[in-house]
Order: C-alpha cells, then sequence, then structure tokens
C-alpha cells in the first residue's frame, strides 16, 4: 500500500520514525492499531451505556465491591 502525503506531514511522520519507530510504516502501524483500540473501546462504552443496569449501584455495592477486593489482595 502506497499513502501519499503533503511534505508536511511527510516530514512529521519521518521525524516521529526517528523517535523510536524503526521506520515510517512502522509508526503509521502503531496509529492504526491505536485507533482500532479506540474505536473498539468506544463500541464497548456505547453498548455499556445502551444496555439495562443488572444491579444498582449504591452505597451498598460499593460496599461490597471493595470488600470483594480486599478479600481477594489476601
Amino acid at each position: 500500500m502506497n499513502i501519499s502525503l503533503p511534505e508536511e506531514l511527510k516530514d512529521f511522520v519521518d521525524e516521529q520514525a526517528k523517535r523510536g519507530y524503526g521506520t515510517s510504516s512502522e509508526y503509521v502501524r502503531e496509529l492504526i492499531r491505536r485507533d482500532q483500540d479506540r474505536l473498539r473501546l468506544r463500541g464497548l462504552l456505547l453498548a455499556g451505556a445502551e444496555s439495562k443496569a443488572s444491579v444498582t449501584a449504591d452505597a451498598k455495592y460499593f460496599k461490597n465491591l471493595r470488600r470483594n477486593v480486599r478479600a481477594q489482595r489476601r
């Protein structure tokens, strides 16, 4: 795959490649992976927001949650 970039963007990508990425292709691949992760997270958040609550998140819920977390640390 070939991607055409204006000179300013090409210079930016080349500079990023020098800052920890072996090549400009590695930098672009990382950007694509991050975007995929962002889209997956967005989908999960939207699905969660659209779902019905299975329990009420009240003071009792958080008290039990803290108790369970502390018990798992032991």
